[in-house]
């Protein structure tokens, strides 16, 4: 099988790895791609908001399937394009994929179909939504309709600061200029991945990623500055409930709404002392959180994505028991406009490190030399017998790597360490308890 992945991310580098190593694959493409991709496929410089062009290439190449990293094609159609010529597509139509590209649209949604998530109102007007705020008080979230790379959600202190957020945030959503204005959620973040096949779901296993700029989740918002999977808050029976609460009902009401949903469902969740709640949908992979999924998937990814744009998705994946942490470096500048053309070095270096993986982003080669060529620029992905021990492997890498100009969190997977360390105290307390239970005199109490 010929196969196009469409992006130049880390995403699209890891889902080019794990795409290479099926044995169904004949020819991989990747388009734009980046250096990284080059390694293990062909790149193409097509512009991903020209369908035609990609259809076009995917007549010319036999392509037997498309599979869609970012959001954005998604959201203007490329599915349902593709669709036209026979070519399967791994992701949703456009009309299934307006739980993304439009919040307002996957609030309703969530009202009509029983999904849990925060109380929320929809507003087209700046007035009425800051008198809201003043209304319900803060802490309150703010979020843009439409799509934001990531940046869309500001979780605001105080009121003054939403009011900022709504004139910053007002925006053109799938509906006209609108926003979504909700309550705070307090609890633990989990970012849920299903695989769906329109009428099928079965979990992709979960991660927890970092969204924040700085160490201790400080700064600004981004794309993601790091993730881990799994995440320790995700029992078993956790993930049970996740399905039946709110992955099933969304492929059902989809389904009901003659929308069929296909392709990757991402359920960014807010595991409160309630139980699960919706904080947003995204229909496609996360980055990074796909980084560290793929780590640790022990299937070929190829036919279960196939089977998802054919609707007879049957196999549930398998996981590794391993962690894997992963660590973004980007450019100097970032959330703003990064620094590019700048030299790095040391990435084979780096692969050198047990377990670990470097997967580019925005990257590109310049003379033969490999520089920065977008905000989030690496990805260092690192495998391990414990979150502890990916993240001394993925940090020892990053060591490794020459680039002045980058930077990175410090504290990623701070979280599970956390957790790491309190079920090492307890196993710590349990052995010492039953030590000097064991020391006492056998006669004592005669």
């Amino acid at each position: 099988m010929n196969v196009l992945i469409l992006g130049s991310g880390a995403r699209e580098h890891a889902l080019a790895r794990a795409c290479a190593k099926s044995p169904q694959l004949n020819r991989l493409f990747v388009a734009p791609g980046n250096p990284g991709c080059a390694e293990v496929g062909s790149i193409f410089p097509l512009d991903l908001s020209n369908h035609d062009e990609i259809a076009t290439f995917c007549r010319k190449e036999t392509i037997g399937l498309v599979i869609v990293g970012p959001e954005a094609p998604l959201v203007a159609g490329i599915t349902d394009r593709l669709a036209d010529l026979g070519t399967l597509c791994f992701g949703p139509s456009k009309t299934a994929a307006r739980l993304e590209g439009s919040k307002g649209f996957a609030k309703d949604f969530c009202r009509e179909f029983g999904i849990p998530t925060a109380q929320y109102r929809r507003f087209g007007d700046k007035d009425e939504a800051k008198q809201y705020i003043q209304e319900r008080g803060a802490p309150i979230v703010v979020k843009a309709d439409g799509l934001a790379s990531g940046k869309g959600v500001v979780v605001a202190t105080t009121c003054r600061e939403a009011e900022s957020a709504v004139d910053s945030l007002f925006s053109y959503g799938a509906d006209g200029p609108q926003l979504v204005v909700e309550e705070y959620l307090e609890g633990e973040e989990v970012s849920f991945f299903a695989l769906c096949d329109g009428s099928n779901a079965t979990p992709f296993s979960s991660a927890q990623d970092h969204k924040r700029l700085g160490d201790g989740d400080t700064g600004p918002n981004t794309g993601g500055m790091g993730a881990y999977s799994p995440p320790p808050v995700m029992t078993p029976e956790l993930s049970e409930r996740v399905m039946r609460e709110i992955v099933t009902p969304t492929v059902d009401g989809m389904a009901a709404r003659g929308t069929p949903y296909r392709g990757a469902l991402f359920a960014g969740l807010m595991i409160t002392k309630r139980g699960p709640r919706l904080v947003e949908f995204n229909v496609r992979f996360g980055d990074p959180e796909v980084e560290v999924i793929l780590a640790r998937l022990e299937d070929d990814l190829l036919p279960l994505l196939e089977a998802c744009a054919k609707g007879n998705l049957s196999a549930q994946p398998r996981f590794t028991s391993q962690a894997a942490l992963a660590v973004v470096m980007a450019a100097n500048g970032y959330p703003g406009e990064p620094v590019r053309g700048t030299t790095i070095k040391g990435i084979e270096q780096a692969e050198c490190v047990p377990g670990v993986t470097v997967l580019h982003g925005g990257t590109k080669k310049r003379e033969g030399a490999l520089v920065a060529d977008g905000g989030r620029v690496l990805t260092i992905t690192a495998t391990g017998e414990s979150v502890r021990q990916a993240r001394e492997r993925a940090y020892l890498a990053i060591d490794r790597i020459d680039w002045p100009e980058g930077f990175c969190r410090g504290d990623v997977g701070w979280r599970a360490l956390a957790y790491e360390n309190a079920l090492a105290d307890e196993r710590e307390g349990s052995e010492t308890s039953a030590t000097q239970g064991g020391s006492r005199d056998p006669d004592e109490n005669a």
